[in-house]
């Protein structure tokens, strides 16, 4: 499980990385071709940052699995990849779609809120297992 958490945090780090890098450069630089609208830029901004805070997030987690309650602490883990995966997925999807030729994928935009329900509860997950007494 803590291998797990590490490696999907590496790699979910590290592609936070480089699609911030492609908003701020190759996106921002489609914005006059009207493929991407400056909402879209900011959007997929916002599923790079949330992507990477929670790929640290998640980092912590595999480091902090054994020291608290590893049940409430591996579920927040979970919660948060399925988060980086529906939330920040979802948005890079909605907000590219036009320009990569994908059609209409606005049935993806209930799929948003949900990942952020699941950021949500992996929070509450992690002060929950803080007010536990350590094992």
């Amino acid at each position: 499980m803590q291998k797990r958490f590490l490696v999907f945090s590496g790699f979910s780090g590290a592609i936070g990385v480089a699609l911030g890098a492609m908003a701020a450069h190759f996106l921002k630089s489609k914005l006059e071709t009207g493929l991407i609208t400056e909402t879209n830029l900011q959007a997929f901004e916002t599923a790079a940052k949330y992507q990477l805070y929670h790929s640290l997030a998640l980092f912590a987690i595999a480091i902090f699995v054994d020291k608290f309650d590893s049940k409430l602490i591996a579920k927040a883990g979970y919660c948060f990849m399925a988060g980086i995966v529906l939330f920040s997925g979802s948005l890079y999807l909605l907000t590219t779609s036009k320009l990569m030729g994908l059609g209409d994928m606005r049935w993806l935009g209930p799929i948003t809120p949900i990942g952020g329900v699941f950021f949500i509860v992996g929070w509450l997950l992690i002060a929950f297992a803080g007010m536990k007494k350590n094992k």
